[in-house]
């Protein structure tokens, strides 16, 4: 649902708020921006996230900072953005990116029960590179014990979408400059083969997938 804090405001009509929408815009994403306050000071922190069903999850070291504060029931907002184009118009003011985003309010929550935690790292690790976990070792008790999860339900959300040319003054139409958009997007390189890779194991499917999906 649309609240005071997820409203778009600035050009309202880009804004979106069905879960599909912005559900799109997560499963896009790699790295999310995690913002909350302690004790007055504000911090804003990137890091690699994954989602199932209506969760989105964080997770790292127990020690960390970041994760010891939010389980405190702090208010986080939490940012996704996708840049997609350099929108170059004709006056220097309108110039533009397109650009799809999400921002997300709400306090996180802990993952404890074992299963729970389980499913969110599967979820993390599939986020990240789809058919992976099937080909790694799966955490141990110990590294399960090392590593908080939270998750953070995607209720109070909003997606902002722009799209499209440049949009010009009237009068601009005719000057004699230049205008329109030059594409962006995130390509996957050649795999760079660890040195100590054992030899004789081949690029999995799931790695060949996911090159050609990405080019």
């Amino acid at each position: 649902m649309k609240t005071a804090r997820t409203q778009v405001k600035r050009v309202p009509k880009r804004g979106h708020y069905d879960s599909e929408t912005v559900y799109s815009v997560l499963d896009a994403g790699l790295i999310c921006h995690v913002g909350f306050a302690v004790e007055g000071q504000p911090f804003v922190i990137p890091t690699a996230y994954g989602r199932m069903d209506n969760r989105l999850f964080i997770h790292g070291a127990s020690a960390s900072r970041m994760l010891k504060s939010l389980q405190q029931g702090i208010e986080v907002c939490v940012t996704v953005t996708l840049l997609d184009g350099l929108v170059l118009a004709r006056s220097a003011m309108h110039h533009s990116m397109n650009y799809r985003s999400v921002v997300l309010f709400g306090t996180a929550e802990l993952v404890s029960e074992r299963e729970d935690k389980w499913q969110a790292l599967y979820a993390f690790t599939e986020h990240v590179m789809p058919g992976r976990w099937a080909e790694t070792r799966e955490p141990n008790e110990q590294e399960l014990r090392a590593t908080t999860v939270l998750a953070l339900p995607i209720d109070e959300a909003s997606a902002k979408i722009r799209t499209g040319p440049p949009v010009d003054d009237a009068a601009d139409y005719e000057l004699p400059h230049w205008a329109g958009v030059i594409p962006l997007n995130v390509r996957a390189g050649d795999p760079i083969v660890d040195p100590q890779l054992t030899k004789g194991i081949a690029v999995p499917e799931h790695v060949e997938r996911y090159l050609k999906l990405g080019n």
